[in-house]
């Protein structure tokens, strides 16, 4: 039996949040209610949200020493995460972001800095590290390093799970040995060309050949392209305070849905309740919830719906 579940490789941050009654005008001024520290980061969060729902979860990234690195360290090991693979690099800073979170809607807006000492270097990942799980989860930062861990896993028959939010150089490594693409809204037009989702997708499954091919669309839910149709999932209505972190947490509960066997339906179904259940407090992982909470929310919440999307969607399965 595999000693983990789940292994994560990929990025932290440790963030300065501020949150302002509405987002300033470009080039203006605007006070701020209230600033505190948080710790998030794509796979770190994921991970940590797996830990919640009852996964053995491993993460594998690197950790500067400065106070921001500290604070993110003593996080982690205040959760279930494994971290015998997590580096901490001497001389180095912490990923940090400067989040600005709009008290009106929960809307954020990012600034961040990741430094090249935070780099893995590909021959820093062991088959070993990878073959020691059932499931593998990358972000899509440092192609290198997340190409080795992925070739690994599926050199080793590993599913991969990968969740890409901009196009980096080396990607076209990595995307092969993809089995579950989870993309930001941002992603798929920005590799394909095509602004329209439908076309995206469908190139990047077309392309790459992954059994998913899926992204995130914040309020209005997630679009997936599975088995020659797509699914489109509503998002669950909550009261939005933060949105910090909700593809983090998405990522985390979809890797989960797929160790348990779910249905795409449902795993987009469940990972959208997470993810919206996070958004109900501040932080990146402010508002991660276990499986009961989240099922709860998914039989009694109202759900978002865009229709243009439901309907193409509903039109391209076929009967």
């Amino acid at each position: 039996m595999p000693e983990f579940d789940v292994v994560g490789v990929g990025l932290n941050a440790t963030d300065t949040v501020l949150i302002v009654p509405h987002f300033p005008p470009y080039a203006g001024k605007a006070p701020y209610e209230r600033e505190f520290i948080s710790t998030g980061g794509q796979v770190a969060t994921a991970m940590v949200a797996c830990a919640r729902l009852g996964l053995r979860a491993s993460y594998i990234g690197a950790i500067g020493d400065d106070d921001r690195g500290r604070i993110q360290w003593e996080s982690l090991q205040s959760t279930a995460v494994n971290l015998d693979h997590t580096q901490r690099r001497k001389g180095c800073p912490n990923q940090a972001a400067y989040i600005i979170i709009d008290r009106s809607t929960g809307e954020r807006t990012i600034i961040w800095k990741h430094d090249e000492c935070l780099r893995l270097d590909p021959a820093e990942i062991a088959p070993e590290h990878i073959n020691c799980a059932r499931l593998l989860l990358i972000d899509g930062h440092d192609p290198p390093s997340r190409a080795r861990a992925a070739e690994i896993a599926r050199a080793c028959g590993i599913p991969v799970v990968a969740d890409v939010d901009n196009v980096y150089n080396g990607l076209d490594r990595v995307l092969p040995n993809v089995d579950y693409l989870v993309a930001s809204s941002e992603f798929p037009a920005a590799w394909t060309g095509y602004d329209d989702p439908f076309l995206a997708l469908e190139a990047l499954q077309n392309q790459f050949g992954m059994r998913v091919a899926a992204m995130t669309l914040g309020a209005h839910g997630s679009l997936a392209r599975v088995d020659g149709g797509f699914l489109y999932t509503p998002a669950y209505v909550v009261n939005c305070l933060d949105t910090t972190g909700a593809g983090d947490v998405f990522h985390g509960a979809f890797c989960y849905a797929v160790l348990q066997g779910m249905p795409t339906l449902e795993a987009l179904q469940f990972s959208n309740a997470m993810a919206a259940l996070n958004c109900t407090a501040l932080g990146a992982r402010g508002g991660i919830c276990g499986v009961a909470e989240i099922r709860a929310l998914m039989k009694i919440a109202e759900r978002r719906s865009h229709p243009e999307f439901a309907a193409r969607a509903a039109a391209s399965i076929v009967k």
